[in-house]
């Protein structure tokens, strides 16, 4: 498959640039920055990108290309960091910016072949300290801001693009078209990824693996577990054997959901555990929420594989794992730090003796939707609010009791059910309840009540990893909060968290 591939210098927008050239139907694979010119020219690679990073090119040890750009037969964009680096191999002049550039700023283009059916003015996101001063020979400046930086130098003898902004962010207007131009106009790239060929090919290549074994998987009801199990069961059928572990920290109707659908519907073969109590009593007492985490990761572990060993003749393990997994539990990245830890990738260790089958972990969700869509999968289950892996335990500030599991479920239940009710559930990027280890005082029924306080946090967001609050209907948020307080005993205060990300996260733990 034709393909761009993005070395990564360490930007935390890495992974978005992969986002919108796979939203463009373009391949596309993201590697360190350090790897070297034969591995890249083995595949058949139409184009290079330099990701943005923190460093700054003239410090020492400050990452570098892997290759002489100056002899590289291959297209290359350099974004950011990206551009600093080519400027400074080819001999031009970078320094310290004397008015940086954070946000959004206006640029004017003067030309090049990346802006082309883009108009002479836009906004854009830039986020860099450093500039390059004065471009290497032969190259022309195709675009400066209006504080009269560079933005955007070109050399179209030697395929060498640079932009100081960042098309890839969302803010950043006719980002997509640029990052277009590059690889259809520029790379010249024609094969693009197909969702139909996929699931095609990915049956075949799954049932030449498996043939006569038995196939087991992890199945949460999530997009990614549940469109990679409906894959495997068309390629495979009765071969797949499903487990679904109820943690207790589960939402109201969750489980019942998971029968409906895949026991009923897609005639799964499907083993359901209730583990709610092993849970709860290795959660008695912990506050900490990393710790909560770690318990909650390690005890699901064990109760699965205790499971996966009653299934005689399983040699293979299937799992939802995405590109983004790899990318930042594997740590593909450049010079950065890992952003986050995941408590594995993909969800299960190897440790447990099976074979991975792991058919989208080259993909990104957005693509896995666009299967399941194709596999039938309704929007329940391929539109649904991401809810992380510890469940409701990270949604309860504090100690995670039974109790307190009841109180939080039935409030978490009213709340999706008025912005279903509202119509605005898929317009909202996630919701949800948190309950917090605050008590206030009261009224209700002409008495005193000193009773739970409960935020409601509902976010919007293009990809998660920026977004913000939710401007919800007053009168919804009113029938949120009268519902809760009136059903749910043990709340009496509904509070509405209207802070952004950053500089808070979605989850609140």
């Amino acid at each position: 498959m034709e393909k761009i591939l993005i070395l990564d210098f360490g930007s935390q927008y890495t992974q978005l640039i992969a986002r919108r050239l796979r939203n463009l139907k373009i391949y596309c694979e993201i590697l360190p920055f350090n790897t070297p010119f034969e591995e890249i020219k083995k595949e058949d690679v139409k184009g290079v990108i330099f990701s943005g990073g923190p460093q700054s090119v003239y410090i020492k040890d400050a990452p570098y290309s892997p290759f002489d750009i100056a002899t590289c037969p291959l297209p290359i964009l350099g974004i950011c960091y990206g551009m600093q680096l080519i400027a400074h191999d080819m001999g031009g002049e970078i320094k310290k910016a004397v008015k940086r550039e954070y946000g959004l700023t206006r640029i004017t283009v003067s030309g090049g072949l990346l802006f082309s059916g883009i108009e002479k003015k836009f906004t854009v996101w830039m986020s860099h300290g450093d500039e390059v001063k004065s471009v290497p020979k032969g190259f022309s400046v195709s675009a400066r801001t209006e504080n009269g930086l560079i933005a955007a130098m070109e050399n179209r003898e030697r395929k060498m693009y640079a932009l100081q902004f960042h098309p890839e962010v969302y803010h950043s207007e006719n980002g997509i078209k640029i990052l277009d131009n590059f690889a259809r106009e520029i790379c010249g790239i024609k094969d693009f990824f197909d969702s139909e060929d996929f699931i095609k090919s990915s049956i075949k290549e799954i049932k030449n693996l498996v043939e006569d074994e038995k196939v087991i998987c992890a199945l949460s009801g999530g997009v990614d577990s549940s469109v990679a199990a409906v894959l495997a069961h068309k390629a495979i059928g009765k071969k797949l054997n499903c487990v679904f572990v109820d943690t207790g920290l589960l939402r109201a109707k969750d489980k019942e959901r998971i029968e409906d659908i895949f026991k009923k519907k897609f005639k799964f073969n499907i083993k359901i555990v209730d583990a709610s109590s092993v849970f709860l009593r290795r959660l008695k007492g912990v506050e900490d929420p990393e710790k909560k985490r770690k318990i909650i990761g390690a005890t699901f572990i064990e109760v699965f594989q205790k499971e996966a060993k009653k299934i005689k003749g399983a040699k293979y393990l299937l799992q939802g794992t995405l590109y983004p997994d790899i990318i930042e539990s594997v740590s593909v990245k450049g010079p950065s730090a890992v952003i986050k830890s995941h408590h594995n990738v993909g969800g299960l260790p190897e440790k447990l003796g099976f074979r991975l089958i792991e058919p989208f972990k080259f993909l990104f969700k957005d693509e896995v939707r666009e299967i399941g869509k194709k596999l039938h999968l309704s929007d329940e289950i391929l539109f649904q609010h991401p809810f992380p892996g510890p469940g409701l335990a990270i949604r309860i500030i504090g100690e995670v009791t039974g109790d307190r599991l009841d109180i939080l479920r039935k409030a978490d239940f009213i709340m999706r059910e008025e912005i279903s009710n509202a119509k605005v559930y898929y317009k909202i990027w996630q919701a949800f309840c948190v309950l917090l280890p605050v008590k206030s005082v009261g009224v209700m029924g002409d008495e005193r009540s000193y009773e739970n306080a409960l935020a409601l946090r509902c976010v919007d967001s293009v990809d998660g990893m920026t977004a913000d609050w939710s401007k919800l209907d007053h009168s919804l948020l009113a029938r949120i909060s009268s519902r809760i307080i009136s059903e749910v005993k043990g709340i009496n205060r509904v509070v509405y968290d209207i802070t952004s990300k950053p500089p808070a996260t979605i989850e609140w733990e």
